[in-house]
């Protein structure tokens, strides 16, 4: 959500900032709405006072034995007038509150301006693609001898979902408790078990509604199954007025996640990589502002360090302007090495919101010393996805034999096992 403050103090620099996110100028509009808004306060105000000033007009005129009949017949119009002119405020205020919700945010000063995925920066690469001495398979191929189901996901509940059998169940399980050992036990976050059902309030908070309800599953009573454990562990805070925040909260979460997957149609169809059904271990962080940067490269390089651990090579991209998410100041993409599709794919995504969520959510603390709050920054990211995680492992350790190598870092997971074979 944007400060119609900040966009009054300097709409140029907005309408410069919407320009690299490929936007029209907008502040000419937002203000115009904001004006009017502040002209109805302004009138409902007078109107309150001057109606309270005639009334007690009327008593004293009545108190002197004068005759009170202009006076209360422009009480009466007041009071006719009042119900419109706050209806017409409320209208005007919630005009300008879903123009200003429906903007995307602010784009960090290093963010690389450009139109779409082209226009992103690679900082950096890890590892080696390994050099196979056969034609590696792709997972969708490599998958089903070893307990990859997809026809009994499809026959059970459509397209893109999944059942995984025997070894296969057990890797998958075992990522994700490696994952989230490794962000609890290495990374300091705090292991939580949040919701997958949400109401309007936390996804609105989040900048998953109304831009995004296309994208997700809605119950029939209301609720939202999430699209992200980011949605319940940010909303967490919602309406808070938190302390001092010396140190940033750091909250990690292993959840199943649902989405329609409505904007992408026919994309990735086969196999494991877009399911509508998936599971995550999901970073977010509550910070002060002046923590935020440093928050963002700490939780990218938390992430990493999976990556790095299961010795799958990665790179991390810096995403541009046309390419980044609604919410997003800035995000890290990692993407993996599948030898399978001979292509970089991505894994995870770290992003930083600024004070852009926690507005939408009234999110606020209380800096030490001071008797006023302000906005906290909130950071989310993937450390990591588990399945295309598995993915990953089974592109990079399969063997000619059509077995997968289990990495080091998951036997202990696996009760020792070192191979999955085909049945």
């Amino acid at each position: 959500m944007h400060d119609i403050r900040l966009i009054r103090d300097d709409p140029a620099a907005f309408d410069a900032a919407m320009k690299k996110r490929g936007l029209a100028p907008l502040s000419a509009d937002l203000l115009a709405i904001d004006e009017r808004a502040r002209a109805l306060t302004t009138e409902v105000q007078a109107v309150l006072a001057r109606r309270n000033e005639a009334s007690k007009a009327i008593g004293a005129a009545k108190a002197r034995r004068d005759d009170p009949t202009d006076l209360m017949a422009e009480v009466a119009a007041l009071k006719e007038r009042l119900p419109e002119l706050e209806a017409e405020q409320k209208a005007v205020a919630t005009t300008l509150a879903e123009r200003l919700a429906s903007i995307p945010n602010v784009p960090a000063d290093d963010v690389p301006v450009g139109a779409d995925e082209s226009g992103n920066v690679e900082q950096k690469r890890w590892g080696t693609p390994r050099t196979f001495t056969f034609a590696p398979k792709e997972h969708a191929d490599l998958g089903p001898a070893l307990g990859m189901d997809f026809e009994t996901g499809a026959r059970l509940s459509g397209a893109r979902f999944t059942f995984l059998r025997g070894g296969m169940a057990r890797l998958h399980r075992a990522l994700a408790q490696f994952m989230l050992d490794r962000q609890v036990e290495d990374n300091g976050y705090v292991e939580c078990n949040p919701p997958v059902m949400v109401g309007d309030a936390a996804m609105y908070g989040t900048d998953k509604l109304p831009k995004f309800a296309d994208d997700s599953f809605r119950t029939t009573d209301g609720r939202w199954l999430i699209p992200t454990s980011e949605v319940s562990l940010t909303a967490s805070v919602a309406d808070r007025i938190l302390g001092d925040l010396a140190e940033p909260m750091r909250m990690t979460a292993h959840t199943l996640c649902f989405r329609s997957e409505a904007g992408a149609a026919g994309r990735d169809t086969r196999g494991f990589i877009r399911q509508h059904q998936f599971e995550k271990v999901e970073l977010v962080t509550v910070c002060r502002p002046d923590d935020s940067d440093a928050e963002h490269e700490r939780m990218t390089r938390c992430a990493e360090g999976i990556l790095e651990a299961l010795d799958l090579p990665y790179r991390r991209l810096l995403l541009c302007t046309g390419d980044m998410g609604f919410g997003a100041r800035r995000t890290y993409d990692l993407e993996v090495w599948l030898p399978g599709q001979d292509a970089w794919r991505e894994i995870s995504s770290c992003s930083t919101t600024g004070d852009f969520q926690a507005r939408r959510m009234n999110a606020r603390y209380r800096p030490e010393g001071e008797k006023g709050t302000r906005f906290v920054h909130t950071l989310n990211g993937s450390g990591l996805a588990v399945g295309r995680t598995l993915v990953a492992v089974l592109e990079n350790y399969q063997q000619e034999d059509g077995s997968v190598a289990v990495p080091a870092v998951l036997q202990p997971y696996m009760g020792g096992v070192d191979r999955l074979s085909p049945r």
